[in-house]
């Protein structure tokens, strides 16, 4: 019989090793593996997205190098807070990673911090980069994803629904009570049914990325993407999460952290998105109120100048040697208007530039 089953999917997996090779005896897992693609894949995308956008596509390798380090160190510290009952008796366990215990929001601070520290370094806008590197986030993790099934682990409760993944209670992570109540014995073979939240939420990423990406191309306002995921992934984490069975508590409580922080960064998305795109409409009318003033100038002079040269009163000779008051009037006419169509102009080019903007005070 399978080790992973989707029964409704017709889909079985007979042998799931969590360990891809080895090399001179140091086991390699199938789940750094997944996260090294994912973290490949989200730089290149960030890269393809800076270059489309006129950016340095090396600025994200830089920045990627020192994100790396801190969202460990960030993933880390979350999951070893919201468990400490685990640590607390041995604190060298809490360097021991090969055990597992890497909560991805804790990466998403560290991360988010990096990126605070490392444009203020560099003199670079925080919310252009964010706006960049967050569709390579959101890509690594839904790729990351796939990680915890080959673990056999972050899945849900029990379901009976169409995407029901049967494990096999020998080769699944972990059980619990309420799961072992719903075993499925199938062929000798006892089963738990449950959630695959691994695949909800790789999916749910995908989704958010592909918005991401259609708001990348057409954003108003620098921010705009960064704020679509932290609104995005913040609501669909938030519904996982209450799903999942292996769920990090605050301190005391039976409130999961993940769902508590998720609602934190929709509420967050929700408000500066609200105020960037107020603040926006606010420049883009500003812009249009100077256009539409001087609008009146430059047709007012264009008229003058088109009565100057149909003048009929002029005589042959006069029109062939204008005299040097008319000369000065039609010099005078002419900078005028190009007085005006520069203001114009300029009006156009700050609209064309307001998107570019940075008005993150």
């Amino acid at each position: 019989m399978p080790d992973i089953w989707f029964p409704y999917l017709g889909i079985e997996i007979s042998h799931l090793n969590k360990t891809a090779f080895s090399i001179f005896g140091f086991d390699i897992a199938w789940y750094g593996i997944i996260i090294a693609i994912g973290v490949v894949a989200g730089l290149l995308l960030a890269r393809h997205l800076a270059k489309k956008s006129g950016q340095d596509p090396e600025l994200y390798l830089d920045f990627l190098i020192y994100a790396l380090i801190f969202a460990i160190i960030g993933a880390r510290l979350y999951y070893v807070t919201f468990s400490w009952d685990q640590y607390k008796n041995d604190w060298t366990e809490i360097f021991n990673l090969r055990n597992g215990g890497l909560a991805i929001y804790g990466g998403v601070i560290g991360a988010v911090l990096t990126a605070i520290i490392y444009c203020k370094i560099k003199r670079y806008s925080l919310l252009e980069l964010m706006d960049t590197a967050m569709p390579g986030l959101i890509l690594g993790q839904a790729i990351g994803r796939w990680g915890n099934f080959f673990n056999q682990e972050a899945f849900g409760g029990y379901t009976d629904n169409i995407f029901a993944m049967r494990l096999n209670v020998e080769t699944a992570a972990y059980t619990t009570t309420e799961l072992m109540k719903h075993t499925v014995t199938v062929g000798g073979v006892r089963y738990i049914q449950v959630h695959p939240t691994f695949l909800y939420e790789s999916l749910w990423c995908l989704l958010i990325l592909v918005i991401m990406l259609i708001i990348f191309k057409h954003r108003k306002f620098k921010g705009q993407v960064a704020f679509t995921y932290l609104i995005g992934y913040g609501l669909g984490r938030m519904f996982i999460e209450t799903l999942r069975t292996d769920q990090l508590l605050l301190w005391n409580t039976n409130i999961p952290a993940s769902v508590v922080f998720s609602a934190f960064l929709v509420l967050l998305g929700v408000i500066l998105m609200i105020v960037f795109g107020v603040r926006y409409r606010i420049e883009k009318q500003k812009i249009a109120m100077a256009a539409d003033k001087y609008a009146p100038e430059i047709q007012e002079e264009s008229e003058l100048f088109d009565d100057l040269l149909n003048e009929d009163s002029l005589s042959t000779e006069e029109a062939e040697a204008p005299s040097e008051a008319t000369n000065e009037a039609a010099a005078s006419d002419t900078a005028s208007e190009n007085a005006a169509a520069s203001k114009m102009a300029a009006a156009d080019t700050k609209e064309e530039e307001l998107k570019d903007e940075d008005l993150w005070d």
